[in-house]
């Protein structure tokens, strides 16, 4: 494996002015100077959204020589769900499920090298724990993006268009600027999940995203109630539950799984995040893909062992004092809520299921901890027609993580769930994606591409 150093910078057309001062054309009127046209600008691909997975390949492309990438995002800055720093939580994954260690343990943008430029690397040493503080990998993503030339923050996409002539992709942002490329890596994430009962409530819900800002006002209210069963419900009820007590207010936590599962992180269970059971996902059946999806949600969506431990302890500790303030309900679906703003109190209906039977409960607060769905983004209109979908309406993904029916124009990071398997989402696995994407963006290996690092067999 090669890294060659030397920089490509993005190429601009005649006339067109820095990224940031490009500004839109407006109607001239006789004998006005005409202004500056919008800047257009050619790369080789053009990456849009930046979450950590787009970030990596932005850190892994840009020392490739020969090979110009862009990548646009909305935001001022990178941010990855700030929402959710809660003081000691961590990430489910390793440091090495950085942005590029497992595709390039010598690359200068580690989370190692983060941590020993920030003098921090000896303390990192001594704390003898592998999972990053969830605020301290975003710091660590904020601090490799600055070190980047080829991120774009502030830019909204609003439209992709094919130019049939030119064979290239034309990405148009609110600003008026033009960025053309023959391929697009889509990393537009998952926006937070509201489920139906609770589309349009109105009132001060609050989605686990926004948990932060909103904590002190739930605080103040007299019930609040928890609704999700995985690690970001479990780290809020965890956090509401430390200052419940007496004169307080009353938590609930309900979940329609059977339990409060684990995330499973057995070794053995880890290797089905591997090359060949991707291999082996992606080349099963539609059906039954989908049917293992519900099967292997403890395997990427459970709660931290440790966390439901502390959960209990901490229950134990304040049940010597007398009732705990709270409930937990397994088995235990949403299936509609009202909000009467007079009383700013949510009434929810809620079914369990074994029993079957069907109740109301009252809650002045409602914090939703229900996930993270992805959405085909509305930019993406006009070249619908270029898209593999399948029967549902999904992309249809191919093994190289393509979409387009040329299966070498438009890549995806984390939309491809359904098809590779729960693998999309880890951490652990977006080094691997991008050094495959890479090399269909080469048409060569740059970085080492492994196929096969399991002990187990998934095929006959």
């Amino acid at each position: 494996m090669s890294r060659e150093k030397a920089r490509t910078a993005p190429r601009e057309t005649a006339g067109a002015t820095p990224p940031d001062k490009a500004r839109p054309t407006a109607p001239t009127t006789p004998g006005e100077q005409p202004r500056d046209e919008p800047a257009t600008y050619e790369a080789d691909f053009i990456g849009i959204g930046l979450g950590p997975f787009n970030l990596g390949l932005a850190c892994l492309t840009e020392p490739i020589e020969g090979l110009t990438g862009l990548f646009l995002e909305r935001k001022p800055d990178f941010d990855w769900h700030s929402g959710m720093f809660l003081t000691g939580s961590t990430l489910q994954t390793p440091f090495l499920s950085d942005l590029v260690t497992l595709a390039d343990p010598t690359s200068p943008y580690s989370f190692l090298n983060y941590l020993k430029e920030s003098g921090r690397i000896y303390s990192f040493y001594i704390r003898e724990n592998f999972f990053p503080l969830r605020a301290e990998f975003n710091d660590y993503c904020r601090w490799a993006a600055a070190r980047l030339t080829n991120i774009r923050f502030g830019r909204t996409v609003t439209e992709v268009r094919f130019d049939e002539r030119g064979q290239r992709y034309a990405v148009t942002t609110a600003g008026g600027e033009t960025y053309r490329a023959p391929r697009l890596v889509l990393g537009t994430g998952t926006p937070p999940y509201v489920p139906p009962a609770c589309e349009g409530l109105g009132g001060d819900v609050v989605h686990s995203s926004g948990y932060l800002p909103a904590r002190d006002a739930l605080k103040a209210k007299r019930s609040i109630t928890v609704v999700g069963s995985g690690q970001s419900a479990a780290e809020i009820y965890h956090d509401l539950l430390q200052d419940t007590g007496p004169g307080g207010y009353h938590l609930t936590w309900l979940t329609r799984s059977p339990r409060f599962f684990p995330l499973e992180y057995t070794k053995l269970t880890l290797e089905m995040t591997s090359p060949e059971y991707v291999d082996y996902f992606h080349a099963l059946p539609g059906e039954l893909r989908d049917r293992l999806g519900p099967v292997q949600r403890s395997l990427y969506k459970g709660i931290n062992a440790s966390l439901i431990n502390e959960i209990f302890d901490l229950l134990y500790a304040k049940g010597r004092s007398g009732k705990v303030p709270t409930r937990l309900l397994t088995n235990t679906s949403l299936d509609s809520a009202r909000h009467d703003p007079a009383t700013g109190t949510y009434t929810l209906g809620l079914r369990q299921h074994e029993q079957n039977r069907s109740y109301d409960l009252d809650t002045e607060g409602l914090v939703l901890a229900t996930g993270y769905r992805y959405e085909v983004p509305d930019f993406l209109a006009p070249v619908r027609d270029r898209i593999r979908w399948d029967a549902q309406g999904r992309y249809d993904v191919t093994r190289d993580y393509a979409i387009d029916r040329t299966g070498n124009g438009i890549y995806v990071q984390n939309a491809e769930l359904h098809t590779h398997g729960f693998a999309a989402p880890d951490l652990g696995m977006a080094a691997y994606r991008n050094s495959r994407i890479i090399r269909e963006l080469l048409g060569r290996e740059h970085y080492r591409v492994e196929t096969a690092i399991a002990f187990q067999e998934f095929t006959a």
